[in-house]
């Protein structure tokens, strides 16, 4: 399935000799932070037992292998922390600061903790320090930015760890001692380099192998591309290349040096192919960000991607798909290389048909779970084999191991500060995608990002339209998730920038859902008041549809409040609307409604008549769940007008409507009995 978007085959993406023979060198600095975790800190010397978890630090430049030893270290150490390892990258492979929000976040979600969608940094931080405050864990926070970062996010308590991995010190933090990284030792370096380019060679000429070590400064990441250019060459010499690299004029560091000869040894298309990889979000690189980047088949990205691994220029990113990550220490470098060879319209252009790619493999994700519509069956059939899904699992599987690239791919859309068609495309349909797979709750917390997102530009570049709508799409996941207060905040200034922007949709919608949340909120006259504006203005552009619907809001509102005659009266409007449309089935559901309301008003003869009147338009409209809930009401008002053997026949009605789904017997039983 290697011509599909999701290659479900296999996740091993290449051989990495490490994972075999495992963490080369770094005793003495393991031993050093093993020791540092039972150093008594200045609380503990004072008589004071200490109040928050001990943070180590281990700082060293990109591709000195800092990430690795922490790694090492958290292996080592698991068995003292019970309650696993929470990992969390601070900053962005260009160096930008990951908001704490978005980290607790994750943190959180890892610890299978949910917090409110909408919830801010501070809510979010004391949810994350509860939620630790009870266990043993070990927080490996990578790349860190700043100590701010780190502080907030320290557990308040002892019995938890913090490895912090970062280029230098951090001020701020107390009783903090860094472990600062050099090379590796002379052994452990000339071990890294056989294992590219096998033992015989190193044997042979152990002279040649030590000075290459001493030429990139048993630097790991030097070491490592200097073993996949020898592995890459195997009638090549370790002296050939150690010449090679001394013969190099001495700019730059060590690594900088090897990766010039590396990438010097490429062809045109994989080098441009390498410089484009600076544009992948979060630095994750799958093959169809590849191919759509430099422009050719998905097969011959991944192919050169494999090419780039064994070079060790990229490393497998750990993920059920094919995945890469861009180290680094490489990403500055290939955005400046980027910026010296490639015009700025072709970098753009780049960039367009990789968010383009995301687009349509997004409207690929969320159509393979629509495959009941003749229509979406026929569109997924259209759609090229290379961006097509083989069912809905593999879908999902791929919408949730790309989820960090792909929000970052929504970030990197509105970057400039602009929503053009392009951005707006891609929210839209990550948006859907993830409704489709994980539902609206779940996605909830991402959802609310990426409106957040769209807020941000259209707040700074004075767009109402756009205002209005990303008010309305997060004052709704406010809604979904409890948060109603909020979202009547949200809804009022999604009006002022729908009347703003002179859009009567957004006006509209905004009013009644201004009235809904005054209704879940039990303020029933303000409720049927903003549904009662929103009515007028469906009223003033003739949507009928909408009007008849809201008709049924306003009848809600008064149902609550008690005031019967006038629901009833609303709801015969709602059912004379939806006549005058066609809408046989809604017709049937206002019906329902009415006689509901019919009946809690104490007149139970005409609830049954309009019942029996709702009863046939539902069949009418062929909703069989419909009739069978209308069955069993009229079974409780023949009940309660003394007529048991209607109400018998009723029932018996429903239950052969329902006989072939017992779920659905149960969940309308349920809804009439609370009615």
């Amino acid at each position: 399935m290697t011509d599909q978007a999701v290659d479900t085959d296999g996740a091993r993406l290449s051989h990495d000799p490490a994972e075999e023979s495992g963490f080369l060198g770094r005793t003495r600095e393991l031993k050093e932070l093993r020791a540092d975790i039972e150093r008594a800190g200045l609380d503990t010397l004072s008589g004071r037992k200490a109040p928050r978890a001990r943070v180590l630090l281990i700082a060293g430049r990109p591709g000195s292998g800092r990430t690795a030893l922490a790694e090492e270290l958290a292996a080592q150490v698991a068995d003292a922390y019970p309650d696993g390892v929470l990992r969390a990258r601070l900053s962005e492979p260009d160096g930008t600061r990951v908001p704490v929000e978005r980290l607790a976040r994750d943190l959180l979600t890892e610890l299978d903790r949910t917090a409110p969608p909408g919830a801010d940094e501070d809510d979010l931080t004391e949810a994350l320090r509860a939620a630790l405050a009870e266990r043993r864990a070990l927080l490996l926070l990578d790349a860190v930015a700043d100590a701010e970062q780190v502080d907030a996010l320290l557990p308040d308590t002892p019995d938890c760890l913090a490895v912090a991995v970062s280029k230098g010190p951090l001020t701020g933090i107390s009783d903090v001692r860094p472990c600062t990284l050099g090379g590796l030792d002379t052994k452990s370096a000339v071990e890294l380099l056989s294992r590219h380019t096998g033992s015989v060679r190193i044997t042979v000429d152990p002279r040649a192998a030590e000075q290459l070590v001493e030429l990139c400064q048993a630097q790991p990441a030097a070491l490592t591309l200097a073993g996949g250019w020898l592995a890459a060459r195997p009638q090549a010499a370790v002296a050939d290349l150690a010449k090679q690299l001394h013969a190099e004029n001495e700019e730059g560091s060590a690594l900088a040096r090897v990766f010039r000869l590396v990438y010097g040894s490429l062809p045109s298309t994989a080098a441009r192919m390498l410089r484009l990889l600076s544009l992948a979000p979060a630095g994750l690189v799958d093959p169809h960000t590849a191919s759509a980047l430099a422009g050719c088949s998905v097969s011959g990205a991944r192919g050169t991607l494999d090419d780039f691994v064994a070079l060790g220029l990229l490393r497998a990113a750990g993920s059920p798909l094919p995945e890469y990550e861009v180290p680094d220490w490489l990403h500055g470098t290939l955005r400046r290389l980027a910026h010296k060879h490639d015009r700025p319209a072709e970098l753009q252009l780049a960039r367009a048909r990789m968010l383009e790619r995301t687009v349509r493999l997004l409207q690929s994700c969320r159509a393979v779970t629509e495959t009941d519509s003749p229509q979406a069956r026929e569109k997924l059939l259209a759609t090229p084999r290379d961006l097509r899904f083989p069912h809905p699992r593999a879908a999902a599987e791929w919408l949730r191991a790309r989820r960090p690239a792909l929000l970052a791919a929504a970030r990197l859309a509105v970057a400039d500060g602009e929503l053009d068609t392009l951005a707006r495309r891609l929210m839209s349909q990550l948006v859907r995608a993830m409704v489709a797979h994980f539902g609206t709750r779940a996605a909830a917390p991402d959802l609310y990002g990426i409106h957040r997102l769209v807020l941000d530009v259209a707040e700074r570049r004075e767009l109402p339209r756009e205002k209005a709508a990303a008010l309305l799409n997060l004052a709704d996941l406010d809604a979904r998730t409890g948060r109603t207060a909020e979202a009547l905040v949200r809804y009022r200034a999604a009006l002022d920038a729908g009347r703003e922007a002179d859009d009567p949709y957004a006006t509209g919608r905004a009013m009644e859902s201004v009235g809904g949340a005054h209704l879940e909120l039990g303020d029933y006259d303000r409720a049927a008041d903003w549904f009662g504006r929103a009515l007028a203005q469906r009223l003033a552009r003739d949507e009928r549809a909408d009007a008849a619907r809201v008709y049924g809001r306003i009848a809600t509102a008064h149902t609550y409040a008690g005031r019967y005659g006038e629901a009833v009266r609303a709801w015969r409007a709602a059912v004379a609307g939806h006549r005058k449309g066609g809408d046989v089935a809604a017709q049937a559901r206002a019906l329902s409604e009415l006689a509901r309301v019919q009946e809690y008003a104490g007149r139970p003869e005409e609830s049954l008549r309009t019942c029996q009147e709702a009863v046939e338009r539902a069949r009418r409209a062929e909703d069989d769940r419909l009739q069978a809930a209308l069955h069993l009401r009229l079974a409780d008002t023949y009940d309660r007008l003394g007529d048991p053997t209607a109400a018998g026949l009723e029932r018996s009605a429903a239950e052969r409507m329902l006989r072939e789904d017992p779920a659905d017997a149960c969940e309308i039983r349920s809804t009439v009995t609370e009615d």
